[in-house]
């Protein structure tokens, strides 16, 4: 026989399940955003209005400064670092990009001294500032695709970090 109570329990059962099933799948987004949002606070880069072209990045949970960007019209992430030297760009990336390697040189890093390749980026933009002929090393020994943005194109902007946050500001005298 058929009972019609049984059913409906067992109705009932499948949809509490898929509900928990849900509100966790809602959870775990959220989370995920969250979490995101605070290692890198800056992923929706957002342009000022500024007549000047200029960048404020808050700084993430860890003291560091992330933000999205591009090298050759290509999309990548860039930590700044104002103690490197040059762009520093990871060997996995730098083949995505099709960057050529240029003369090997020795390079203070961190983890100690490495060999670096130099090579030439077209073209590198953070928010509204974008800079053509920049010098960068390729990186074999960097395992994560975050490209180091150092002084090679930093130089060329004031730095103003102040509460949390870093201005980059293109100078009047360089536009």
């Amino acid at each position: 026989m058929n009972d019609p109570d049984r059913n409906r329990r067992r109705m009932a059962r499948l949809m509490t399940h898929l509900t928990w099933v849900v509100v966790l799948a809602m959870l775990t987004l959220y989370f995920n955003n969250f979490i995101a949002s605070r290692d890198n606070p800056n992923a929706t880069l957002a342009l000022s209005d500024s007549a000047r072209p200029e960048v404020v990045l808050d700084r993430n949970r860890a003291g560091h400064y992330l933000a999205p960007g591009r090298i050759n019209g290509q999309r990548v992430e860039f930590l700044l670092d104002t103690g490197a030297t040059n762009v520093s760009v990871p060997q996995g990336l730098a083949s995505e990009l099709g960057l050529q390697r240029g003369a090997p040189m020795q390079s203070m890093t961190a983890n100690g001294v490495v060999t670096v390749y130099r090579t030439q980026l077209d073209s590198v933009e953070l928010g509204g500032i974008r800079m053509q002929d920049v010098s960068a090393t390729i990186n074999p020994g960097m395992s994560e695709n975050i490209v180091l943005l150092g002084m090679s194109f930093m130089q060329h902007l004031e730095l103003i970090q102040r509460n949390g946050q870093l201005t980059l500001r293109v100078p009047d005298a360089v536009r």
